[in-house]
């Protein structure tokens, strides 16, 4: 039948309405009783939620029922009931070859479809903040999951609210788009990338929200704040935010600072330079001034009692060999020293290395990790170490080296003037 005809049979049959025909009244006094006990059901439906239903949940140990509530799933549920009631009897008021019947059923089976929807994206809705509730599973991206569903959700409803207004059914409109797919993998690039970006994050364990990544390609460095279908929000810590798109950290390289947090400690690796003219053997005499000393006294000790014992043994490469350095010293002082600092980890790798020399002196690492991991407290104690460290240099005969400055050479010209 076509359109117009369509129209001219609705037209005829509103005329109809206003005659004497008592079948016709009859109709409408019918269609008005339903439409008024559908009004009824959803009265009744929203007293039984705010009276009876939300005091329970209100009272209950449980978070899940209140964000059911707060999502008004509850409320998309029950206007259900009303639709149904309308669409069941639907067939009583009309004939079902009239264009009445024809029009409102599919209306009611639009409006139904819709209220479907919308009940179960509030569902899903709802189970993203149940799943963000729990401290042991908020930070896994479960949101580019959920919208994946709801793009699902609302592109089968979609499809079959298109196939109720034209009278087809939504199984060959799902075979026409299967000939299209080229077309339609070209339109959701990006949603299918993310969506399977996302599961390889997740199944692979390698992104949280709440994580410290670093991304250079995309100068993101911060705090991910949200992982989504289609973009992975990072707050840097100048305070900018960063989107990257979930597969761009699949198929390229990030740095995630997870591990180093949930682990024992936080690296240190430092360095400071030792004038080379400065290092020098040390005498017995100098050596007995660090018997006493609570970090380095028991090396000094043993070392002193090694080089007495080779000695008397007539081992004179042995006691040459033993022979200790201000440098040696202030390594074993320095390790020692780590090790017994509150803030460092000694169960975790700590070592005080000389690293290859160059022109500007000895390099000597200072590698350890802290136990602070945050990152205030952690430059603190990164301060503190290299603090005593500059302080300490010079009790072991040692001198720092660094480039001359304006201060040595206005010290070099008073020694000249006062040549």
């Amino acid at each position: 039948m076509g359109m117009l005809e369509s129209i001219e049979k609705i037209l005829h049959d509103v005329a109809d309405l206003f005659s004497a025909n008592t079948e016709a009244w009859h109709n409408v006094v019918y269609v008005i009783l339903i439409v008024l006990i559908a009004i009824l059901c959803d009265v009744l439906c929203k007293l039984l939620i705010n009276r009876l239903l939300l005091p329970i949940i209100r009272r209950t140990k449980f978070e899940w029922d209140d964000h059911l509530y707060d999502k008004k799933v509850v409320s998309r549920l029950a206007a259900l009931a009303p639709a149904f009631i309308l669409y069941a009897f639907l067939p009583s008021a009309f004939d079902i070859e009239s264009s009445w019947y024809i029009l409102i059923d599919r209306i009611c089976k639009v409006y139904i479809i819709a209220l479907i929807l919308r009940f179960l994206n509030g569902v899903l809705n709802a189970f993203l903040d149940i799943f963000n509730g729990k401290e042991s599973l908020r930070h896994y991206p479960i949101k580019g999951g959920v919208q994946t569903i709801q793009v699902i959700l609302f592109s089968i409803g979609f499809i079959s609210i298109i196939g109720t207004i034209i009278d087809q059914s939504p199984a060959r409109l799902f075979a026409g788009l299967g000939a299209s797919a080229a077309i339609l993998m070209l339109i959701f690039r990006d949603t299918i990338l993310g969506f399977v970006a996302g599961i390889q994050l997740s199944a692979n364990n390698m992104l949280h929200k709440g994580d410290w990544i670093t991304a250079p390609a995309y100068n993101a460095n911060g705090i991910v704040q949200d992982v989504t279908l289609n973009t992975v929000k990072v707050l840097n810590f100048d305070n900018t935010t960063t989107t990257i798109p979930p597969y761009a950290l699949v198929t390229g390289s990030f740095t995630n600072w997870r591990s180093m947090f949930e682990g024992g400690g936080r690296r240190i690796s430092r360095q400071i330079l030792l004038d080379i003219n400065s290092i020098s053997f040390l005498r017995e005499e100098d050596l007995l001034r660090f018997k006493d000393h609570f970090l380095i006294g028991e090396f000094v000790v043993q070392r002193l009692h090694s080089i007495q014992q080779a000695c008397n043994s007539g081992n004179s490469f042995l006691a040459e060999e033993l022979r200790v350095t201000n440098s040696m010293l202030f390594r074993v002082y320095l390790e020692n020293y780590i090790r017994q600092m509150g803030k460092s980890n000694p169960d975790m790798l700590y070592m005080v290395r000389y690293l290859p020399m160059a022109e500007r002196g000895l390099p000597v690492e200072l590698y350890l990790f802290s136990a602070e991991k945050t990152w205030k407290m952690y430059e603190a104690v990164v301060a503190d170490l290299i603090d005593h460290t500059i302080a300490v240099t010079a009790e072991f005969g040692l001198r720092l080296y660094q480039s001359p400055g304006s201060y040595d050479i206005q010290c070099l010209r008073e020694r000249v003037n006062q040549i």
